[in-house]
């Protein structure tokens, strides 16, 4: 009997053989593949993501933490319903987990094409970090997109319970100047999409947008995002004078 009741609690005080590493960043990268943007804007987003994980910059950035290591998933979403982990949670360290996790996203086929489900995806990348065990982590949604919610679940309400969790939400906010008809009016909201994107989706600590004007500049703008997510820096865009 004495044998058993030990070996009870070294099994409840034994660690999870499975506990995640320590990270200094736990990071879902959520992208729109929404209707509005096409095949062409879709693969320019992906080019830019694999060159902005894959910069010195970043790569440096991930390296320099405190446990230099940060866990990044990445989600794709459209319509209501329609959000899936494209590439589950990923522990990048330097410039080989870095590049290793880029091939892997640039090579992914499109998920979806349906309206615009924000509010759904930012719920989603809540369970997707609470199901990452990132304990000691600061967690971030990073939401990328060229459109207002048009579907599913509020978008504010979604943001309002994530936020209050800790967890920061950052936007990247796409000026999608091709858009025409009732679609323009859905990716140029009154005030803008910035505007849109700073009311209505990101929130806590530190939160921030960015705004591009072309898809062919997505990477940079990453570039920038990432550096002030993982190490706090805000780095002037190339494009600047624009």
């Amino acid at each position: 009997m004495r044998l058993s009741v030990l070996a009870l609690l070294v099994l409840v005080a034994a660690p999870p053989a499975h506990a995640a590493p320590p990270v200094d960043v736990a990071l879902v990268l959520v992208g729109d593949v929404s209707r509005s943007i096409d095949d062409g804007e879709l693969q320019l987003q992906k080019q830019g993501y694999a060159a902005a994980l894959t910069s010195p910059e970043v790569v440096a950035a991930i390296s320099g933490g405190e446990h230099g290591a940060v866990a990044v998933a990445y989600v794709e979403f459209a319509g209501a319903g329609e959000v899936r982990t494209v590439l589950d949670w990923t522990v990048l360290r330097d410039a080989g987990t870095a590049g290793d996790f880029a091939t892997h996203l640039a090579a992914a086929p499109r998920s979806f094409v349906g309206r615009t489900a924000i509010g759904d995806a930012i719920a989603f990348a809540r369970t997707v970090l609470d199901n990452g065990g990132w304990a000691g982590a600061r967690p971030v949604i990073d939401v990328c997109g060229d459109g207002t919610n048009n579907s599913g679940q509020t978008v504010t309400a979604a943001r309002d319970t994530v936020v209050a969790l800790g967890v920061t939400i950052n936007g990247l906010a796409i000026i999608n100047e091709k858009a025409t008809g009732y679609m323009a009016a859905h990716t140029h909201p009154p005030g803008g999409l910035a505007n849109y994107y700073r009311d209505n989706v990101i929130g806590g600590p530190g939160a921030f947008v960015l705004e591009i004007h072309d898809f062919a500049d997505f990477g940079d703008a990453l570039r920038r995002k990432l550096l002030q997510e993982i190490a706090g820096r805000t780095v002037p865009s190339r494009f600047a004078g624009r």
